[in-house]
């Protein structure tokens, strides 16, 4: 079947070699022999028929089969005589008969703003915590959660997890300008969800990456990440807050005691766990307490493979 797009960028999709799949995939205005329309791509794997869905509002309405252009998974559907992009879901059929109505993820916008990446370029930005990671997002009245991740030397950047069988084709990231940033929105996406990062790298390796800014990783040896929104926790430490804003803190007495909490203490008849942070809370302020100290300083609480030290 024949594409309105030049078949080496079809095959940059399908093999997951393209540094802009949002220029390719999702929807766009264009001429294609000689007629003005509005064209919708993508890239379905193991998909055996696929469709655009109008939506008005909330409500669809018509629905527009999508030609398949290669048997790996790519559709398309051009419009001919429409002006301007429209709101839409995409329906897949499976092989086992099975279907599915869904948000197209090539079809928003991205939440990094210009100037996010000018600070983060220049070192300056102070929260990039809340940009890149794994955070909820809110685009065009949709829910879902936001993607992002630096990988300047990449070729191509996906995301995998337990929502997509782990399978790089379905969610391939694009790069935002030359910041080095890539990203994707995913609608619908819930909390719990595990997830990896996954970089082809300019020779063609493939590497699978945890997120160097995740909120919650899996437990050893396992290495993916979960997606943790970080939400549900009130804060009840005004009275301490009010007390710390009153006086000169740096002209009283400071001793300070650094400490490792995956080492510092553990509960052997319990397998050698370790200390939850309310149990801690507990002894490790008492032992510090009596032994003059004033202040607790936290070696790095990040993940890492050894708990050791």
């Amino acid at each position: 079947m024949k594409s309105t797009l030049h078949l080496d960028e079809v095959w940059k999709i399908v093999n997951t070699d393209h540094y802009d799949p949002f220029s390719v995939l999702g929807a766009h205005v264009i001429e294609w022999e000689g007629t003005r329309g509005v064209v919708i791509r993508a890239f379905l794997p193991d998909a055996q028929s696929a469709s655009v869905v109008e939506l008005s509002g909330e409500k669809e309405g018509t629905s527009f089969e999508m030609k398949r252009i290669l048997n790996e998974g790519f559709f398309e559907l051009f419009l001919p005589d429409r002006r301007s992009i429209f709101p839409y879901k995409l329906a897949r059929t499976m092989a086992d008969g099975t279907s599915e109505l869904f948000y197209d993820s090539y079809s928003f916008l991205p939440t990094l703003t210009d100037f996010d990446l000018y600070l983060f370029n220049a070192g300056d930005h102070h929260r990039i915590y809340e940009k890149l990671g794994a955070h909820h997002a809110v685009v065009n009245d949709v829910g879902g959660i936001q993607f992002a991740v630096w990988a300047p030397s990449a070729r191509s950047v996906s995301v995998i997890g337990s929502f997509n069988g782990w399978d790089r084709r379905k969610h391939a990231m694009r790069v935002l300008g030359s910041s080095g940033v890539w990203e994707i929105f995913i609608p619908g996406l819930k909390e719990g969800e595990l997830y990896k990062f996954q970089i082809k790298t300019k020779q063609g390796a493939i590497l699978d990456k945890c997120d160097p800014y995740g909120f919650e990783m899996e437990m050893r040896p396992s290495t993916a990440a979960r997606v943790n929104l970080v939400t549900g926790h009130t804060w009840g430490d005004e009275r301490w807050m009010m007390e710390r804003s009153q006086g000169n803190q740096l002209s009283k007495p400071i001793s300070v005691y650094e400490v490792h909490l995956g080492s510092w203490s553990r509960v052997p008849e319990e397998g050698n766990r370790w200390l939850t942070y309310r149990e801690l809370a507990e002894r490790l302020v008492a032992y510090v307490k009596k032994r003059g100290f004033t202040h607790i300083e936290l070696l790095p609480i990040m993940e890492h493979p050894f708990d050791g030290s």
